[in-house]
């Protein structure tokens, strides 16, 4: 029994989440099951403010930020599940990251994907494991557990 993939545009994320310029990190969702699995989309560009620094002869997108992206994406999955999110006021708050792993750079022109699914969930808490791809290689990975709230 396949469930068909619901997207959600940049602008509902905008609903779903309280992250803005320049630290939203997903540019589109696919929810394969709200509140449960998803993949987050960010379009790399050498416009990203952190590439003046990170480095400015070799721009590679740093690694926290490639977990604060899968974050994000959990986020939003997990709000996909309230029919009426873009009503809700919410913020998503880091509490752990475990097992994080960085395997490949990520580049100016790369589309990073972000794979997550709800490893558990108690009340407002959830934990998450996240793998970012691009095309289909892992770049990184990570368990990392979010608290929801109003």
């Amino acid at each position: 029994m396949s469930e068909e993939v619901k997207v959600y545009t940049i602008e509902e994320i905008m609903k779903m989440l309280p992250h803005r310029y320049p630290f939203l990190l997903v540019d589109r969702l696919e929810v394969e099951v709200p509140g449960e699995k998803g993949v987050g989309i960010k379009n790399v560009t050498m416009n990203e403010e952190f590439f003046q620094g990170h480095f400015p002869n070799n721009p590679v997108m740093p690694g926290v930020l490639q977990i604060e992206a899968m974050a994000q994406t959990a986020g939003a999955v997990v709000i996909s599940q309230n029919p009426d999110y873009a009503n809700a006021k919410r913020n998503v708050l880091f509490m752990g990251i475990d097992g994080v792993k960085f395997r490949k750079q990520v580049k100016p022109g790369d589309q990073l994907r972000m794979h997550v699914e709800k490893v558990k969930a108690r009340r407002n808490i959830f934990v998450f494991r996240g793998v970012a791809m691009v095309d289909d290689h892992v770049v990184s990975e990570a368990e990392f557990t979010a608290m929801i709230i109003d």
